[in-house]
């Protein structure tokens, strides 16, 4: 099965100028965003040239362990306190909603005045937990996807647009839509 585009780049522009507008308004003193690596870098680093108020970056880092139990922990916590202070989660992606509960527990513990959270995608259809999505790019249907910042055993992250994979063809061989998405 072929890839198949799903967001364009133009479609990523669009929702990031929106979003970037929608978190200004909602934080017009400033806010601390607070990136999920890897995968947020892409969306991340254009949302915050697209917010035009005071915005600090900082970075957590998660580490799955238990394949589908939602079971995870921090590898790389952040730098900047954010206790009293406004915090804005930006994801790549909401799934099942367990990773994001973990950490949204993780960080409310450190009472931070608000704590909002920032998708880029939201894929309902998969939902286990209904964590709290304030700010949402696009809600996508129970597609594999990849670019923007998503991977398959770390490839296709630098695509500028979100494109569905074939998940069986990328278990078998992790480069299965390589030649297709770069032209080569």
């Amino acid at each position: 099965m072929p890839a198949t585009v799903l967001i364009t780049e133009e479609e990523l522009k669009a929702a990031v100028t929106r979003l970037g507008a929608e978190i200004s308004a909602a934080y017009p003193d400033g806010v601390v965003a607070v990136g999920v690596l890897k995968g947020s870098v892409p969306f991340l680093a254009d949302l915050v040239r697209a917010i035009t108020v005071p915005v600090e970056v900082d970075f957590l880092a998660i580490s799955s362990y238990g394949e589908g139990t939602g079971r995870v922990r921090i590898v790389k916590d952040l730098d900047i306190d954010i206790y009293r202070r406004p915090a804005l989660l930006v994801e790549d992606i909401v799934d099942t909603g367990l990773t994001l509960t973990y950490i949204l527990s993780v960080l409310q513990r450190r009472q931070p005045a608000s704590l909002d959270v920032c998708a880029l995608l939201d894929k309902t259809a998969r939902r286990i937990v209904p964590p709290p999505v304030r700010f949402v790019g696009f809600t996508i249907p129970d597609e594999f996807v990849l670019g923007y910042g998503l991977d398959f055993a770390e490839r296709y992250r630098n695509l500028n647009r979100v494109i569905a994979g074939d998940l069986a063809a990328l278990q078998h061989d992790p480069d299965a839509h390589v030649a297709e998405v770069y032209g080569g």
